[in-house]
């Protein structure tokens, strides 16, 4: 039977105690990766190439009961903007209640309004529908009209965290602005860097922002196992080469690991 809410939360090993390492897992055996190589948690999801969205409801269900991090599936019905039909509401809410279901940690969600405010409306149901279960606010952050006044709304409406890069291309460029977010949030919320983070940077994004929570997807190219291999054909598009593939590395992750043993 799966365990509830409550009793997966009791047996979370992070707590308060050093730095906490997520990883953006795109697939079963990038989550599984994650976990070899020391991982805290995951944000599982799928398409990478879309800034991820919702992974699916199998693959998010074999991860929390055969993993031991954190499982967190991301909410996000498609890519691009992050204002969405009523349909793709409903959608959000149905993924959100699965995940309470099966006992995921948290998950991961966010919705703006046409002019770029956090839709406090929306948000409200997302929390409400996933409670008592967590929830953390995704780089919708960085899209929104105003970091200052979005990490209030955030904050007020009882999100945990924040995926952010502090509102530029990557969080080693906004590693500054980060670092004003996590004074103005003053630890009522987790800010967490993310966006580009590699085992090169992460040090000095973790110096500069003061963080104590990084995402990364620590992936690399795999190269397909397959004997015979179709050059021709083409599942999507034509100048990708499908017989190669991106996910987690376990070796990156445990890198990633031991540099924040420093901190």
């Amino acid at each position: 039977m799966t365990q509830n809410i409550n009793e997966r939360t009791a047996k979370s090993p992070l707590g308060d105690f050093g730095a906490v390492l997520e990883i953006c897992a795109n697939s079963i055996e990038s989550a599984i990766a994650a976990e070899k190589g020391g991982a805290d948690r995951i944000e599982l999801c799928a398409n990478l190439s879309e800034g991820g969205t919702t992974p699916s409801y199998g693959q998010i269900k074999w991860c929390v009961e055969n993993l031991q991090l954190e499982v967190w599936p991301l909410i996000r019905p498609r890519g691009g903007d992050f204002l969405y039909t009523e349909a793709e509401f409903e959608c959000i809410l149905e993924d959100i209640s699965f995940c309470k279901q099966i006992a995921c940690h948290g998950v991961v969600a966010g919705i703006l309004d046409k002019d770029g405010n956090v839709d406090e409306i929306r948000c409200r149901q997302i929390i409400a529908t996933a409670s008592p279960m967590p929830v953390a606010f995704h780089r919708a952050f960085d899209m929104s009209r105003n970091l200052e006044e979005s990490l209030e709304t955030i904050i007020a409406l009882g999100f945990v965290r924040i995926l952010t890069s502090g509102g530029k291309a990557n969080a080693a460029i906004g590693a500054n602005e980060i670092a004003q977010l996590i004074i103005q949030a003053d630890d009522r919320i987790e800010m967490m860097p993310g966006a580009g983070v590699n085992s090169d940077n992460l040090l000095e994004i973790a110096k500069v922002t003061g963080a104590k929570c990084f995402h990364t997807t620590a992936k690399a190219k795999f190269a397909s196992k397959m004997n015979f291999q179709n050059a021709i054909g083409k599942m999507g598009d034509k100048d990708v080469d499908e017989f190669n593939y991106e996910q987690t590395d376990s070796d990156k992750v445990k890198v990633l690991k031991g540099i924040l043993n420093f901190l």
